[in-house]
């Protein structure tokens, strides 16, 4: 990837099945959003937040998890949604993976998500089911997959708990300080990480169209016949473009209590993405493959990437206090990379 630097194998390019190019041991290197391999990197080294997570692991084991899931939702499997089941075995043979055992929830409400740490499982709501097409559907699926691939189930379940242990924790003096902080933290990671499962969605996919229809049905879309793509990618342009300080405010305040990035904004960085060099590469059989990992990059070089990301964005937006931010973002991760790796320049 031009964000890591780090060597890549060239494969045989194998289609699936379905006719979609396969990426035989594909590390997840390969689509993670730098800012999110930065975040986690930054996560992990946070002074207190090892002992939480691990205390809160602990705590509750994800049995009870996953038999809640198995008494109030559907399995799916060759008999249970097949064609479900069909996307599902097709995603995680384009990624390489064992399919992870999928359930459909009853619910209104239109999600998806991988939760699990020793064994992770994916779970759609029906209400999802209902309002996507097919493909869009592979897409949805092929980012839980993207998520599950990435590491990303285990913080998630994790933040699950933190956020239904905040009444709990209320009770304990300076408890619930430090369980707010992790959970910002965790947030703040977990937008990063929606950028890369929705890379890892697109390359199950292949379908850039289907992923857009997606994001425009969780802005808001009920019938794309209603719909103009290229109208509501340009939303993100105005959304970006603002250059008052007051409307910066009221971006931060309007995505801090939130786990995904909006949806207007999240549709124009895939885009971007599938536009790329990266995203073509990728297609054509270049990639950074699992075996390698153990030699890849290291803390320093997450930081490095993710510094490099902030750079970038800084000097897309016209947004102030945003790129004041990205601008803070790139310095501050540029030289803990140059300090953790002596000898390196970016």
């Amino acid at each position: 990837m031009a964000d890591g630097g780090q060597d890549r194998d060239t494969v045989e390019i194998v289609p699936t099945m379905s006719g979609r190019v396969r990426f035989p041991g594909i590390s997840p290197r390969a689509y993670e959003h730098p800012a999110d391999r930065g975040a986690v990197a930054a996560l992990r080294a946070a002074p207190g937040v090892s002992e939480i997570l691990r205390g809160i692991s602990g705590a509750f084991p994800e049995r009870g998890e996953r038999l809640m899931a198995l008494a109030s939702s559907v399995r799916v499997g060759p008999k249970q949604y097949p064609q479900v089941h069909e996307l599902r075995e097709d995603c995680a043979r384009i990624l390489d993976i064992e399919p992870p055992t999928l359930f459909v929830q009853r619910s209104p409400d239109v999600n998806a998500m991988a939760i699990g740490i020793d064994q992770p499982f994916v779970v759609i709501t029906t209400a999802l089911l209902e309002a996507t097409d097919a493909e869009s559907l592979r897409f949805t699926i092929g980012h839980e997959l993207g998520h599950i691939l990435s590491g990303h189930a285990v913080f998630r379940t994790l933040l699950i708990r933190l956020l239904n242990m905040q009444s709990v924790a209320a009770a304990i003096p300076g408890g619930a300080l430090g369980i707010r902080a992790v959970i910002a933290a965790l947030m703040e990671w977990f937008r990063k990480a929606e950028l890369s499962a929705d890379r890892a969605g697109l390359l199950c996919g292949q379908d850039p169209p289907a992923a857009l229809r997606l994001h425009a049905y969780l802005a808001g879309a009920t019938k794309m016949s209603d719909i103009d793509l290229p109208s509501f990618l340009r939303q993100a342009e105005e959304y970006m473009g603002t250059t008052d300080v007051r409307d910066s405010i009221h971006k931060l305040r309007t995505v801090e209590t939130t786990t995904h990035p909006l949806a207007v904004v999240r549709a124009a960085q895939l885009q971007k993405w599938a536009a790329s060099e990266d995203y073509r590469t990728i297609l054509a059989g270049i990639y950074p493959r699992r075996g390698d990992d153990a030699n890849g990059a290291t803390f320093a070089d997450d930081l490095k990437s993710a510094a490099r990301s902030y750079r970038d964005s800084a000097s897309e937006t016209a947004d102030p206090l945003i790129r004041m931010i990205a601008t803070f973002g790139s310095t501050v991760g540029g030289a803990a990379g140059k300090l953790l790796r002596p000898g390196h320049s970016d």
